[in-house]
């Protein structure tokens, strides 16, 4: 059997073309993507807390999304700063640190401000750290500041997302 070489017509050629594009958008935008999946995250709203004479500047985690990725794939965070995630209800929330590269304390808090439970996470587990009763507030902060600050569960926090529940 022989088989003859065929040109390709100019519309052929050109869909070619258009699906030799198609697949190398598609490949970019699937890099992408997952390029966004593995960075932190730093165009939060922020919102400033209080834990006794101390102040904090917290990022806020609303959204699924958001709490999701939290403070994964972060080299560092300064000392006065955390992230807080709400969440719409009371409930025991669980953490693990899956892709997270700094060391955390997870305060887990009422909807007042109050502190129910503190716990220390360690990088890059899967270990999940819960609270110890329904919550709707986790603040993380670098691990041992709370420690440093004397902060210890049944302290309170002050701040616009406990105030709203108050």
């Amino acid at each position: 059997m022989r088989v003859m070489n065929q040109r390709l017509s100019p519309p052929t050629l050109t869909a070619s073309r258009t699906i030799k594009s198609l697949v190398v958008a598609i490949a970019l935008f699937g890099s992408v993507a997952v390029f966004a999946q593995n960075a932190p995250q730093l165009d939060l709203q922020r919102t400033m807390l209080t834990a006794g004479m101390y102040q904090i500047t917290a990022q806020v985690a609303l959204s699924p999304q958001q709490r999701e990725i939290g403070l994964m794939f972060r080299k560092e965070m300064p000392q006065q700063e955390g992230m807080i995630f709400i969440f719409e209800e009371p409930s025991q929330q669980c953490f693990w640190m899956k892709n997270t590269l700094l060391p955390l304390t997870a305060a887990f808090v009422a909807d007042d401000g109050t502190i129910v439970n503190l716990v220390d996470m360690k990088p890059q587990t899967t270990d999940s750290h819960c609270s110890a009763k329904p919550v709707r507030f986790v603040l993380e902060m670098n691990q041992g500041w709370f420690a440093k600050k004397g902060i210890k569960a049944g302290a309170r926090l002050g701040g616009a997302p406990f105030e709203a529940k108050r």
